[in-house]
Formats: C-alpha cells, sequence, structure tokens
C-alpha cells in the first residue's frame, strides 16, 4: 500500500563545524531560524531542545531545513545515503546572482547549465556536501492563432 505523502517534511544534514556551516548557510540561503537552544536558555529548553544536537532548524517554506554538528568524516555522494540536496528558485537569474554570491564568499561552484527541463547551479557546502539550485523552464506560450 502506497504511503500517501504530498512533500518532505525536513532535511537534516550532519556537519562538522556547526559555526562554519552556519555562517555558510546564513550567508547563501537567508533562511529565518526556527528552532536553536538560546545561549541563555536553562536546563529544561536545553532538554526541551535536545534534538537540536547543539545545531540549528530553518524555515524553508512549509518546510524545515536543520544542520546538525555531530559528524566525524566526509560526504561522499558515491556512498549510500545522500547524493546531492536540491533547492528550488523562482527564476535563471536567481541562479547567477546566487554565482556571483559564491563567488564573494570564495566558494567553488560551477556554470549555471541548462538540463532541458530547467537550469541548475551546483555547489558545495564547507563539509563538500553537494548542493544545487533549480530552476524549471517557463512553461512556452501557448500558440494559440485566432481566426
Amino acid at each position: 500500500m502506497p504511503i500517501a505523502t504530498h512533500t518532505y517534511a525536513h532535511v537534516r544534514l550532519t556537519v562538522t563545524d556547526i559555526e562554519r556551516s552556519r555562517a555558510f548557510y546564513d550567508a547563501v540561503f537567508g533562511l529565518p531560524v526556527a528552532f536553536e537552544v538560546p545561549a541563555d536558555a536553562d536546563e529544561a529548553t536545553r532538554q526541551q531542545l535536545s534534538f537540536l544536537y547543539g545545531g540549528v532548524i530553518y524555515k524553508l517554506g512549509d518546510s524545515l531545513f536543520g544542520l546538525r554538528p555531530v559528524a566525524s568524516d566526509t560526504f561522499d555522494e558515491n556512498r549510500v545515503g545522500l547524493d546531492h540536496l536540491s533547492f528550488a528558485v523562482s527564476s535563471v537569474d536567481e541562479l547567477h546572482n546566487t554565482a556571483r554570491a559564491l563567488d564573494e564568499l570564495g566558494a567553488r561552484h560551477g556554470d549555471v547549465k541548462d538540463i532541458g527541463a530547467g537550469y541548475i547551479l551546483e555547489f558545495r557546502d564547507p563539509d563538500g556536501i553537494a548542493l544545487e539550485l533549480f530552476t524549471p523552464k517557463p512553461a512556452p506560450e501557448d500558440d494559440v492563432t485566432t481566426v
């Protein structure tokens, strides 16, 4: 019996250095924080938010995107698990703007590529996790001829 699901609830990446990763994701995506342990949190709050493992969870549309700082190895998309994570953007201009922003951060990235169905920009986070931005090609205008 298929499971009736319609979207992801959340994605959380395991990283080696939360400060470095958080600085990168804040600079690239600028997402609002949904959950983090406040610096002045009491013990009860720390216990309640222990699922964060000292990381952060961002709000991403109707979903959540988190960073968990307990990795002890390096990312490899050729192992079982995550190949890459792709984020949707609204236009090819956003891909070019992001490429320029990544240049300013000194982050390596590929060129904006036409993949047929749309355009992508590939890059990696500080742990080498493969990330992608994607925008579909605009739908062709209906070719309607009036008589």
